[in-house]
């Protein structure tokens, strides 16, 4: 049983520009040799392998074989990661962060999010990302304690020790309930009517917020970690809150939520933060993060007549 040599990356980009060019001769002008030195190449490659990968005669262009269109495949992937360790290297070697680890706010438009990081994966393709949602104080904390490189966090984190801020925006939140909550159905809602009734708050998962409490106004509460079980519990008529107004939009278009005129509890502009930590200036992928956060934060407009939250 025969067993086949190694062949090297050469030999396999060789391989793979007389495939993509359609001839020897344009594979030489590719790569800048000259047709001997492709033609060499190959027959050491076939050599190695102990296959035949083109044939060559009675046809003006090489045709590969049935061995040589079994192989192209995983050619195009060893050559496609020496590709990438090449660029990651490079990257390494020019100051590039090989990760980086992301905490957002769980306010934070999904939309924005989702723009942002695509674009992060066009501009950074050999840097790995990892994605942090958090609640309030928790963004703030996680860059405290070098868990996030970077935060986009709420206004909590303005004028906390240890970390630069740079403003990135902001969301307009509204009270909403289910149209069937007693709320809900009412056409002039009263002041204090919010104290009568259940609400649903949003809980910070770290310490930084520990007995602290934010648009807080029933003394009935119950307290959710998630969002979107928030968001679930809402539309289900549990009781009331306040939610991003980008997330619920679509619920007050189809009548699932109502937003409540609540003359004491109107809603406000959440504002958001760009953090790190001072003693450890963002690298170079995350300081682009950072900036494509506060460039699409910069068009971003409060509630007419709100108070930030």
């Amino acid at each position: 049983m025969s067993t086949p040599g190694t062949p090297t990356f050469d030999q396999l980009r060789i391989f793979l520009a007389i495939v993509d060019s359609g001839s020897f001769a344009a594979a030489g002008r590719k790569l800048n040799r000259a047709v001997s030195v492709i033609s060499y190449g190959i027959a050491n490659l076939e050599a190695q392998l102990g296959l035949t990968l083109f044939e060559r005669e009675g046809t003006r262009k090489p045709q590969l074989t049935v061995a040589g269109r079994a192989l192209l495949a995983d050619a195009r992937a060893v050559a496609h990661g020496i590709d990438g360790l090449r660029a990651r290297v490079k990257g390494l070697l020019d100051g590039l962060e090989a990760e980086v680890d992301l905490a957002v706010d769980v306010m934070l438009p999904a939309e924005r999010l989702g723009a942002v990081l695509r674009a992060f994966a066009v501009e950074f393709p050999t840097v790995q990302l990892r994605l942090h949602v958090e609640a309030l104080g928790a963004v703030t904390a996680m860059v405290l304690d070098g868990r996030a490189m970077i935060g986009i966090s709420g206004p909590l984190a303005i004028g906390a020790d240890g970390v630069e801020c740079v403003a990135a925006g902001s969301v307009a939140l509204v009270p909403v309930a289910a149209p069937d909550h007693p709320l809900g159905r009412m056409e002039r809602i009263p002041p204090g009517a919010g104290r009568d009734y259940t609400q649903l708050v949003l809980t910070d998962r770290s310490r930084a917020t520990e007995g602290q409490d934010y648009s807080v106004m029933s003394p009935k509460t119950w307290r959710l970690a998630d969002l979107g079980a928030k968001h679930a519990l809402l539309r289900e008529g549990v009781g009331w809150g306040n939610m991003p107004l980008p997330m619920v939009d679509a619920d007050l278009a189809a009548g699932a939520l109502v937003r409540l005129a609540m003359p004491d509890h109107p809603g406000g502009t959440y504002r958001f933060a760009g953090v790190w930590r001072r003693d450890i200036p963002p690298g170079p992928a995350a300081a682009w993060l950072l900036e494509q956060f506060v460039e699409g934060g910069r068009g971003d407009a409060g509630l007419a007549g709100a108070i930030d939250l």
